[in-house]
């Protein structure tokens, strides 16, 4: 071989190794764009309490960690037709929900012990509390979930769970 066939081919080389590399990590920002986009159903189809029931810190990671193979019976406050929904989804088949189903409860406040302090507001994970530092704090009962995660951070112990409906 001559030196000027040897340089050809050594450039051939490179080209094509070149253009492997590229069309490489074009396929894998298309997986990866595709695996987002997946994600992104799965988070729309969760009830986005945040709740953390299922295992999960909340509705996207639980989203992020079904397409890992997680079970997709576990979400209570999506219910049985939650299932239903991420089995479809999945391309899996319908199964239970692995969950106690959820009691219609909601979070009631009793505003007279109520200091203000704001640490169920924070741990509120549909800003369902509405209040202010140093004020008492409601639920908006609409809007709360009953997931039970501003009952453990209130330092005196006035917000209690009761069925939605209750007279205050």
């Amino acid at each position: 071989m001559t030196l000027l066939t040897t340089a050809l081919v050594l450039a051939a080389l490179t080209l094509a190794l070149a253009l492997g590399l590229h069309f490489s990590r074009q396929e894998k920002r298309l997986e990866a764009a595709q695996r987002e986009a997946r994600i992104a159903l799965l988070d729309a189809t969760l009830p986005q309490t945040q709740c953390g029931q299922c295992g999960y810190s909340g509705c996207r990671p639980y989203a992020e960690a079904l397409l890992s193979g997680a079970a997709h019976t576990l979400c209570a406050p999506g219910g049985q037709a939650g299932v239903a929904a991420l089995a479809t989804l999945l391309g899996r088949e319908r199964a239970p929900l692995d969950a106690p189903e959820p009691t219609p409860l909601v979070a009631v406040i009793r505003e007279a012990e109520c200091i203000g302090c704001t640490k169920c507001i924070q741990a509120c994970p549909v800003d369902a509390i509405l209040g202010a530092a140093q004020r008492m704090h409601s639920v908006i009962e609409p809007w709360c979930t009953g997931c039970d995660l501003c009952v453990d951070p209130c330092p005196v112990d006035c917000i209690d769970l009761v069925p939605r409906g209750t007279p205050p």
